[in-house]
């Protein structure tokens, strides 16, 4: 079983790379998290690695690869705790996650399906089933780095915040761009009515 790949980054893809050990040339599949922080073509690298074995009988193998043992450990946890989640399913979530692995940690903790949808875009079926499975596990997971959106939490799921957006999208602006908005007004004051929200929302626009 390989534990890692330590050797040269041949060549480079969003999710994929092929490292070269002893002469071999290996094909990792990666997430963003690590494609983001890889050196360049040509440089030392070493991966943390998950085999995955597919195909009829477990002929083929994959590899699964990782800049640093905490998103192999995040990886790990959502491929053998979430139902129906293989090797190439969990990396997608992955991709995901890694916006902010304090900030999906802290969600699923808190039981937030709202903020695993608008921060990290599961459908809610997901977040749910995610929330599910991996709400008494995931508080074993060590993470580095803090929290991204930590006083923007505190509005998902809250109905003053979902008017205040709508009212924005009804204005013309994009959703993305109302929600950014909506959320630094309320985080200046959680306790006001949503007449007024709107108005310090546009402040930011």
């Amino acid at each position: 079983m390989i534990d890692y790949l330590n050797g040269i980054l041949d060549s480079k893809k969003s999710d994929e790379v092929i490292i070269e050990t002893s002469g071999i040339g290996y094909k990792v599949f990666i997430p963003v998290s690590t494609f983001s922080k890889l050196p360049e073509a040509g440089s030392p690298v070493k991966v943390y690695i998950v085999e995955a074995a597919a195909g009829m009988y477990g002929g083929v193998i994959s590899l699964y690869g990782f800049l640093t043992k905490e998103e192999r450990d995040m990886y790990l946890l959502i491929k053998d705790e979430v139902p129906g989640t293989g090797a190439k399913k969990a990396m997608e979530y992955t991709d995901k996650v890694s916006k902010s692995f304090a900030d999906f940690k802290t969600a699923v903790m808190a039981k937030n399906a709202s903020m695993l949808s608008d921060i990290f875009g599961f459908t809610k079926k997901t977040a749910d089933k995610l929330i599910a499975a991996l709400k008494d596990k995931i508080s074993e997971i060590n993470v580095s780095g803090g929290e991204k959106w930590h006083e923007a939490a505190k509005s998902f799921g809250n109905q003053t915040v979902s008017e205040a957006v709508l009212a924005l999208i009804s204005l013309g602006y994009k959703e993305s761009e109302a929600r950014n908005a909506v959320n630094a007004a309320y985080a200046d004051s959680e306790n006001i009515v949503i007449e007024e929200l709107i108005k310090k929302s546009l402040k930011y626009l």
